[in-house]
């Protein structure tokens, strides 16, 4: 038996920008494929993009296989057809073996019928016996911790009972292959922590295994292989580590700019630009854990402006933040500025993971309130090094011992 359970050969999909021009190519399509014709499908029609193009690659049993790239490079599209909810335009998908897949919240649920029912149908889709899926049932419902709720209608149950459920189904009914998108992120940190320990046992058990993922801890602690997405292409596949230093390189050089479009405030202080400098005051952006950084925002004062708040936001590229530097929360008071000119904020020591961390620079009137400019994306931080831990911050400790003879160790 073959170790190859998915294989892909110059996968290409295209979607058109105008609703009504897509119905209309549908109804084409459809009528030359009952015509055994297929020519013009690799071509694009008015109004039409590629989502995915040339998208050729395996996975092996066993295989950890991470896809990641900016919204919209083309990662969901890519698990839809490999689940068969949409055909390829061009290229030919093998599968091969049993496939689950969680790919949108309460897909393959029916809202109507019971978490209990749900299950059940499940199971019957894969092809798994009602005296299989009975042995089984406990199980599931103790991982999906929804006992009390396992008889009511799902369209009751909250997104994250939804997400339980769904990957608990998936996870126990033994698939060959499993498809997970970015679902697991509405879940609570201890049902992520069990998913992850889950899909180590299903790597051992050698199922094959595609996630995509915002997250680079995931990929980097889940995945064996990892893929990177630009523009529906691939433009590495191979070593985690260094499709990960391709997406990030990507994020920052897509990013480089603040969009006029996202600007609001009233515009009496506005953000001209940020810079990041090292120790040395050199500027740059590639940093590791640990390091000295300083971190300065330019600003124009159109008008005199009495002692206006900054604030320096750091999120991830999924959008969630990780912290906030404000002046007033500090008790620095700037005085009134008018003209150009520049805040600086000295961090001694990045006690951030190895990660990319977008800035955001916000300005407000001295009530902390009134918003006169907000820049995003207006900056970008990536770490390496550090400690291989989940998580987006180091904090400094020590351990500690207690034995006939102390031991002191510190980190």
């Amino acid at each position: 038996m073959t170790d190859t359970l998915v294989k892909l050969e110059n996968v290409g999909k295209k979607f058109c920008r105008s609703f009504r021009q897509s119905l209309w190519y549908g109804v084409q399509d459809l009528g030359s494929e009952l015509m055994g014709l297929t020519s013009g499908r690799a071509g694009l029609r008015k109004n039409e993009f590629w989502a995915v193009s040339g998208v050729s690659f395996q996975v092996r049993r066993g295989e950890t296989l991470g896809l990641i790239g900016h919204n919209g490079a083309g990662k969901t599209t890519l698990l839809r057809l490999l689940n068969g909810l949409i055909k390829p335009d061009t290229g030919a998908i093998e599968i091969r073996g049993r496939m689950q897949a969680l790919i949108a919240l309460g897909a393959g649920f029916n809202p109507l019928l019971t978490g209990r029912e749900n299950i059940y149908v499940n199971a019957s889709v894969l092809g798994v016996s009602k005296k299989d899926t009975d042995r089984l049932f406990d199980a599931i419902v103790d991982f999906a911790g929804i006992e009390e709720s396992i008889d009511m209608p799902v369209q009751s149950y909250s997104s994250g009972m939804a997400v339980r459920l769904g990957f608990s189904i998936a996870a126990h009914l033994e698939p060959d292959i499993l498809l997970v998108d970015e679902v697991l992120a509405v879940g609570d940190l201890a049902f992520r922590a069990k998913c992850q320990v889950r899909i180590q046992e299903m790597k051992r058990k050698g199922v094959a295994i595609i996630l995509v993922s915002h997250n680079l801890h995931t990929i980097t602690h889940v995945c064996t292989r990892a893929i990177t997405l630009e523009k529906g292409r691939v433009i590495y596949d191979g070593d985690t580590e260094q499709a990960i230093d391709l997406y990030r390189d990507s994020v920052t050089k897509g990013n480089r700019t603040t969009s006029e479009s996202l600007r609001a405030g009233t515009g009496e202080i506005r953000v001209r630009r940020l810079e990041i400098f090292d120790e040395m005051g050199e500027v740059g952006q590639d940093f590791e854990v640990g390091d000295f950084v300083k971190i300065r925002i330019h600003y124009q004062a159109l008008r005199p402006v009495k002692n206006p708040v900054f604030n320096l936001t750091m999120h991830l590229i999924d959008g969630h933040q990780v912290t906030g530097i404000r002046t007033d929360v500090d008790g620095y008071g700037l005085g009134t500025l008018e003209g150009e000119g520049f805040v600086e904020i000295a961090i001694p020591k990045l006690h951030l993971l190895p990660n990319i961390y977008v800035m955001d620079a916000v300005v407000f009137q001295e009530d902390g309130f009134s918003l006169c400019d907000r820049a995003n994306n207006v900056g970008h931080l990536k770490l390496k090094g550090g400690l291989q831990i989940n998580g987006t911050a180091y904090l400094p400790h020590t351990w500690h011992q207690s034995s006939s003879t102390e031991a002191v160790i510190a980190s």
